[in-house]
């Protein structure tokens, strides 16, 4: 239903095949990970949600000019910000929270006023889904509160460009700051993470809870679908949603707390520092 975005999540999807290959061709790494893991990544979720989104608008019918503006909105936005990744992975620089020069700050800005585009037109998307009638409630429901908690969790990322304790006072004391913000609570990035994801395995990781909120709009329409031939099919797809969202936050407690998602193996607690929000 918008060509804009489902030609961007196309484009990602081929995009993905050379920055997989980068993983196992360029030797270099970024805070400890291999330089083009993280476009790897990016390409994939944002195939995904230009997917979501262009799916997403075969049900609604209230705004059809505000639809073709988000599409292409958001199809912009995609390429901006994947684009800035790819480029600072090809330089052998982080893209986020990167202010080492004034190329890398005003990229950084740059990717940061996008997000908050994104952030907005998302939100209008959902406040379409709140106004738009369904035939069938329980999906009506489904789509709503998936989309609702994707733009909670999308939200999350605000707490990840705040400076951190640490950055913060070398900031006072008058030394030279490269960074501006962190996604680890209680270290600097860049230490031990889960394969692949990279989420820290010795402190709190804000990134757990964003991932989760974020693919709220994939889980709860297939928790309807899942669903879809049970009696009381609505207030299943609202109690899974209050679930969902109870997660979120619980995950998100637990990285402000400076925990990791796993602390068995962990003979001391974290410290409890970093992210400021």
């Amino acid at each position: 239903q918008s060509p804009p975005l489902t030609f961007v999540a196309c484009l990602m999807l081929a995009v993905l095949v050379p920055s997989v290959a980068g993983i196992f061709l360029d030797p270099r790494s970024i805070t400890g990970a291999p330089a083009w893991l993280k476009p790897s990544k990016f390409a994939i979720s944002t195939a995904i949600y230009a997917f979501s989104i262009a799916w997403l608008f075969r049900y609604l019918t209230l705004w059809p000019r505000f639809n073709r503006a988000a599409g292409w909105t958001i199809a912009i936005v995609f390429l901006l910000e994947v684009g800035i990744i790819d480029a600072q992975a090809a330089r052998g620089a982080t893209s986020h929270f990167n202010v080492a020069t004034p190329l890398d700050a005003a990229l950084f800005t740059v990717m940061g006023v996008a997000i908050g585009v994104l952030w907005l037109v998302s939100a209008a998307i959902a406040v379409e889904l709140f106004r738009q009638r369904f035939e069938d409630s329980a999906w009506g429901w489904a789509l709503r509160t998936g989309m609702l908690i994707s733009v909670l969790g999308s939200s999350i990322g605000g707490l990840m460009v705040a400076p951190t304790k640490a950055q913060r006072e070398a900031r006072a004391a008058g030394h030279a700051v490269t960074l501006s913000g962190a996604h680890t609570v209680g270290a600097p990035d860049g230490g031990p993470g889960l394969p692949v994801v990279g989420w820290s395995t010795r402190h709190g990781d804000l990134r757990i809870s964003h991932f989760l909120g974020l693919h709220a709009l994939q889980a709860i329409p297939l928790l309807a679908w899942l669903v879809r031939r049970r009696r009381r099919r609505e207030a299943l797809v609202l109690a899974g949603a209050a679930a969902y969202v109870l997660l979120m936050l619980v995950l998100l407690w637990q990285a402000l707390d400076g925990r990791p998602l796993w602390t068995a193996h962990h003979a001391s607690a974290p410290a409890k520092a970093g992210v400021a929000a």
